[in-house]
């Protein structure tokens, strides 16, 4: 008898073993709540765009998106780290060692507490900073200031939810994330009709919302963790960094940390690029990103699950059934993605209208959706096997192509055509570019590398 099954006293339903029954069913019931909640994020994301744009007008709307990127690189290292203390919580779930999960549980709650209060002092202090470094327009920049300002006051909040969240699907239990997640996007848009359009107050606002709606969220997440009847009890007096624990989750997320804020860097410069075309180009490429952002939702959803999936069947040994469940996800987000960025190129125009329907901005961001659109099917295949190398222990395998590719190629692609001709239109061509040479990469790597025995080896 298992370790596990000896705590059969306790209630076992907030988790879920993925090394058992048919591999393509259990994927799918552990997407589907991942893929709502992946929505419903989505309409945090969107409703902030979407009620600044409606209610402050253009230069409103395009100081939260000056700010979008900058947020993804502060907070895309901690997020990517985090990571690692998934991947270690999900095999030691799989190799039947309870009382490393908890261990890995607890260590990473302490790992989210120290980096929101970091994230915070840094946020809040160097600001101007980092948006007069994007070349932030001067009509858009005390905006973007107050925005961003306020979003990293509670900006704590925001990475305990992420790491909740996380310890919650290492652990195979999708469906509590998206219930929580559900009640706090509503509150979000709530408050941003009653803070922008009842008591008329600035772009400042949109952020307050967020991160109140983001608070419940983390009440709600630790609400259930501290629940004495769940198979692994977060006990508050645990919470405390192991160093053992620290150094293993450090060894399997730091190169997701690394991979994210380099990616992160680069959209910086990108989105630098962008601003230097003034207000108009900066709102238009916001709207893209809120809508390119719902293309996202399956490469996400299934991402999570196939990394889930092949790191609690790696830690089982079970090589065979961990190959199956990442073939799955890879063709189901790639099939799932280029069905959107179909929609997405379509119907465009209508879409951007939503959000600004100044001409101006309708035809910058029509033109960088159909730019890109017809080429999802290579975003979602990258990300789907970084996802697997994540999932397998591989982390560095990742981190060395997104390095490689998506920053210094894409960045040096966008310096040459902007000092050769300083067309947007070229901007926009540097992303399905930087995705079809990793997407030639990884698929190489896939077929050929002896990834299931990433733990093995290292």
């Amino acid at each position: 008898m298992s370790e596990l099954q000896k705590s059969a006293g306790r209630t076992h339903s907030s988790v879920k073993d993925m090394t058992v029954g048919n591999p393509y069913t259990q994927m799918l019931i552990f997407t589907l709540p991942v893929l709502l909640s992946q929505i419903f994020q989505q309409l945090y994301n969107t409703a902030d765009a979407f009620i600044v744009g409606r209610a402050l007008g253009t230069n409103a709307l395009a100081a939260v998106s000056s700010s979008g990127n900058l947020i993804f690189l502060m907070t895309s290292f901690f997020y990517g780290t985090a990571m690692g203390g998934g991947v270690v919580i999900s095999k030691y779930f799989g190799a039947d060692k309870p009382g490393r999960v908890s261990c890995a549980i607890h260590t990473l709650l302490a790992f989210g507490i120290a980096s929101g209060l970091f994230l915070t002092a840094a946020g809040v202090i160097c600001t101007p900073v980092f948006l007069s470094w994007m070349q932030t327009d001067p009509a858009v920049m005390p905006e973007a200031v107050e925005y961003f300002r306020y979003y990293f006051t509670g900006v704590v909040a925001m990475v305990m939810y992420t790491i909740c969240c996380g310890i919650m699907n290492a652990l195979g239990d999708s469906r509590r994330p998206l219930y929580y997640l559900i009640i706090s996007s509503l509150m979000n848009v709530v408050l941003d009709v009653l803070f922008l359009m009842g008591f008329h107050w600035g772009v400042w606002s949109a952020a307050v919302a967020t991160v109140i709606s983001q608070a419940v969220s983390v009440i709600l997440c630790m609400a259930h963790l501290l629940n004495k009847d769940n198979l692994f009890v977060v006990e508050m007096k645990k919470i405390r960094f192991e160093k053992n624990m620290l150094m293993e989750i450090l060894h399997y997320g730091v190169p997701s940390g690394i991979q994210n804020s380099m990616i992160g860097l680069a959209n910086v410069v990108v989105q630098s690029q962008i601003n230097r075309f003034g207000s108009l180009a900066t709102a238009a490429a916001g709207v893209h990103s809120k809508i390119e952002g719902f293309a996202f939702l399956p490469i996400l959803s299934f991402n999570m699950a196939g990394t889930t999936f092949v790191s609690q069947n790696l830690g089982a040994k079970q090589y065979k059934r961990a190959r199956k469940g990442a073939a799955f996800s890879i063709i189901a987000t790639v099939l799932l993605a280029e069905g959107i960025g179909i929609l997405h190129y379509t119907f465009a125009p209508v879409l951007v209208g939503l959000f600004d329907n100044t001409p101006g901005v309708v035809a910058l961001g029509v033109r960088q959706a159909r730019t890109v659109t017809l080429f999802y099917f290579l975003l979602a295949f990258s990300h789907g096997v970084a996802a697997i190398c994540r999932g397998a222990g591989k982390a560095f395998v990742s981190m060395g192509v997104m390095l490689s590719i998506w920053c210094i190629v894409r960045v040096a692609y966008i310096v040459m055509v902007m000092e050769l001709t300083g067309d947007i239109g070229l901007i926009y061509w540097a992303y399905p570019l930087t995705w079809g040479i990793s997407s030639v990469i990884y698929l190489i790597y896939y077929l050929k590398a002896d990834w299931v025995h990433g733990f093995e080896t290292g």
